[in-house]
């Protein structure tokens, strides 16, 4: 079977807070025509990305052509989870033109084209590219790159720290299994930050990619679908910090579920959210809180101390239930001081 007639999967990767659930969305409402289905690997077990897409569901993209995989890793679980659900999208009555696929915000992507290479599969369905996402106002900042100096004073001191962070390899091995660069938040690292994101990507990347600037996720789908890369075959040209180990580690991150009563204000939510970045060393939160008084049920993402919040849609049926995903390094996560402090007093 050529690879025109098996069905196209972009594999959407990025960091945390990265915009990857915005550009889906925007990609979502400009379909050009085409049938599409999306597949969400979340990091935990609550599925808060997945559940905003189906909010966008329509008649290109349906709420069952939306699913989604709480494991945060699928390549550990290809054939109790994975294949299981490709092969549910592809006997729908009516199959997706093409598969959108958000991995988690700490997934290595190179292990997850491995897992297409899979027989169940590998002969319907090719990954036509690699997206990554990049955070361009933090990256220019350095946020997601090793301080050379701080590194060489560790390696002195203790040559079993003779290695990248862990937040760094995610980050290079993203950009390396790339076919295109999104540079999102573009608005916000203006034209110099953009400069700077540029150049210190190029000098991770194994080879030149194409960097693409991004505000809210809008950008022309022609430039990212339909690029035929068939990523599956191509493996070598995309070097992991894992290549040769015959399994990866998932304990570098934790999450942890806190379930929360209603809030009086989104303010609030905010004060008590900026609070947790600022005493813990928090990479990412996301989830719905109820606010006393309103119907809809307010959306909360934030990636350290930047935070957004929204209505997003009304509780309608459902539980008025404030839940909060927060991910952390596995060695910095505590969840009775995480627990404390969203519930403790507003910071005046």
């Amino acid at each position: 079977m050529t690879d025109l007639t098996k069905t196209p999967v972009t594999v959407i990767t990025g960091f945390l807070g990265s915009g990857k659930t915005t550009l889906i969305r925007h990609l979502m409402q400009n379909p050009q025509g085409k049938r599409l289905a999306v597949l969400v690997n979340e990091f935990g077990t609550v599925g808060v990305d997945g559940d905003i897409l189906k909010g966008c569901a329509d008649e290109n993209c349906p709420a069952e052509s939306i699913l989604e995989l709480s494991n945060g890793c699928i390549c550990c679980t290809v054939a109790d989870d994975f294949i299981p659900t490709l092969e549910r999208l592809m006997a729908m009555d009516h199959q997706p033109d093409h598969i959108l696929m958000e991995t988690s915000g700490l997934a290595l992507p190179k292990p997850l084209l491995k897992a297409f290479d899979w027989p169940a599969i590998r002969s319907r369905i090719t990954v036509d590219g690699v997206i990554a996402l990049a955070d361009a106002e933090a990256v220019a900042a350095g946020r997601f790159a090793p301080d050379e100096a701080a590194v060489q004073t560790q390696r002195e001191a203790d040559d079993s720290l003779d290695h990248d962070t862990p937040l760094s390899e995610v980050f290079q091995d993203q950009i390396a299994c790339a076919d295109v660069i999104l540079l999102t938040k573009a608005d916000l690292a203006g034209d110099t930050g953009l400069a700077a994101a540029r150049e210190r990507i190029a000098a991770v990347a194994p080879r030149k990619l194409p960097m693409l600037p991004v505000a809210d996720g809008a950008i022309d789908p022609a430039l990212i679908l339909g690029l035929s890369a068939a990523a599956e075959n191509d493996l070598d040209a995309r070097p992991s910090h894992h290549d040769g180990a015959h399994d990866h580690e998932h304990d570098d991150f934790d999450t942890v579920v806190i379930d929360l009563p209603e809030f009086a204000s989104p303010a609030e939510v905010a004060a008590a959210v900026e609070k947790l970045a600022r005493e813990q060393n928090i990479l990412r939160i996301k989830g719905h809180v109820a606010i006393t008084g309103k119907p809809m049920r307010l959306l909360v993402q934030a990636v350290g101390t930047r935070i957004r919040h929204q209505f997003d849609r009304p509780w309608g049926d459902m539980p008025r239930q404030s839940r909060l995903v927060v991910i952390a390094e596995h060695d910095h996560i505590d969840a009775e001081a995480i627990r404390r402090i969203l519930t403790g007093p507003v910071p005046a």
